[in-house]
């Protein structure tokens, strides 16, 4: 196999991982949000449901959640899926993992802001909500950019588990031209692939926490 063939393959599986990226970030930034919000309701039977959400989701491989939610519709429900189903249960299973973490961190940032800040806003007649929006939103951005940092450069990674269920991320490309061309060639050039995703991730991410150097606690 030449390096042109090979490289199209790779970039082709590229796709699919950065579909997977995207879909995840763009679920799970969210609902990260709303998990914690329940999490931290004074409503106790909520706040104890996402506690257990949480925990279920961060305490179980997410290849197993992977499984889980691809054989679910057939073996509970009885329904038969079609073909496009792995890369759809490979979405749902990275968007609720992931917000299950991104939720704990956001939670950690929110029970950061001291006290006295809701309290001055209350006086100035600030309402719950313009005290979460104005307030205490902006500096919990700030606050939990470096951790949510790490997590996206987590799931670039972790878009080589999508294998499991057969689909045809960069992973799983380079896996097949391994096996087949007897070469770590692929398995090289993936990993550069994969490194410098990582590198320009974190080249956003440092850009975004200088812009908000503003926020000083």
């Amino acid at each position: 196999m030449d390096f042109g063939t090979m490289m199209g393959m790779l970039l082709s599986g590229y796709r699919i991982s950065m579909i997977i990226f995207a879909v995840t970030l763009v679920g799970s930034i969210p609902l990260g949000m709303l998990v914690a919000l329940g999490r931290l309701s004074k409503f106790k039977p909520l706040s104890l449901l996402m506690q257990l959400f949480i925990s279920v989701l961060r305490g179980t491989p997410l290849m197993l959640q992977m499984f889980a939610v691809s054989f679910m519709p057939y073996y509970v429900f009885g329904l038969k899926t079609g073909a496009d189903f792995p890369m759809i249960a490979v979405l749902i299973s990275f968007v609720i993992n992931y917000a299950a973490y991104f939720a704990e961190i956001y939670r950690s940032g929110i029970q950061s802001i001291p006290r006295g800040q809701y309290e001055a806003a209350e006086v100035l007649g600030y309402s719950s909500r313009q005290t979460f929006q104005r307030i205490v939103l902006p500096q919990v951005v700030k606050r939990v950019l470096p951790a949510m940092g790490n997590e996206v450069v987590t799931l670039v990674k972790d878009t080589s588990l999508a294998f499991s269920l057969g689909v045809l991320e960069m992973f799983t490309q380079a896996r097949a031209i391994v096996t087949s061309q007897r070469t770590m060639a692929a398995f090289a050039v993936a990993a550069l692939i994969y490194w410098v995703t990582c590198l320009i991730i974190e080249y956003i991410m440092r850009r975004i926490e200088k812009k908000l150097d503003y926020y000083h606690d």
